[in-house]
């Protein structure tokens, strides 16, 4: 049975003790790091499979240490902070952060946040009935979850991967925001609009010819999003 490994990053020992001593008891492994240089070298030379980073890190904050994972990184990240800000938050998953906690938060409800993550971010084996999906200058090979925008292979994240998957199985059709929140991050989402808002915009600026004016990925006013294509081939 594989172990599962989650990197603490904080510059405060009291709250590393905590976490780790609560989160070690849910059976994970903890390793700890006090500033965000220390948690770049571990993840490059330990890659966990999460990171609770505290934003508000002394030289290297959350927020930079966030965006360099992201430029090599998959690794799935929920940001810490003392701060309630909303600006805080979309700036934080707009870096690529998948999930965002403010402090003080009850622990039970980081554990719950930890296991969704986590369970997010498992590979989903299952084929759809159709293998390929082919629209414009979009590909999407299912089975082997590789996508190309153009010719070019487009790199996702699992959670954007999920996202895009259940817009295309459902193209033409308006799904709702609380539909997408439930079905891609969970029911206790349901009402978290801004991670859907940013990652809709991870996957335009990813795919679409001009992220500006999209045309595949298309806001339904006061319904969520519909993934629209004039071609839609059939399975291969």
């Amino acid at each position: 049975m594989a172990h599962t490994f989650i990197l603490v990053v904080d510059d405060d020992e009291k709250i590393l003790k905590f976490l780790r001593f609560n989160l070690a008891g849910e059976g994970w492994h903890i390793l700890t790091a006090r500033d965000g240089a220390e948690a770049l070298r571990i993840v490059e030379k330990e890659p966990p499979d999460l990171v609770l980073l505290d934003m508000m890190l002394p030289k290297v904050d959350g927020f930079e240490v966030c965006r360099r994972l992201r430029q090599w990184s998959q690794v799935p990240i929920i940001g810490l902070s003392a701060r309630g800000d909303t600006a805080d938050k979309v700036k934080c998953l707009d870096l690529g952060a998948d999930d965002y906690i403010t402090k003080p938060f009850g622990i039970d409800e980081l554990i719950a946040r930890v296991r969704a993550v986590l369970r997010r971010n498992k590979i989903d084996d299952s084929t759809p009935a159709r293998s390929y999906f082919e629209c414009d200058n979009l590909k999407i090979d299912f089975a082997t979850r590789r996508v190309t925008a153009d010719g070019n292979e487009v790199k996702l994240t699992p959670t954007e991967y999920k996202l895009l998957r259940e817009l295309v199985l459902s193209a033409g059709q308006a799904l709702g925001y609380r539909y997408l929140l439930g079905k891609i991050w969970g029911p206790e989402y349901k009402t978290e609009r801004e991670y859907l808002h940013v990652y809709i915009g991870h996957l335009r600026a990813k795919i679409e010819p001009d992220p500006r004016e999209p045309v595949c990925i298309v806001s339904v006013p006061g319904v969520g999003y519909r993934f629209q294509s004039q071609d839609v081939f059939p399975p291969r």
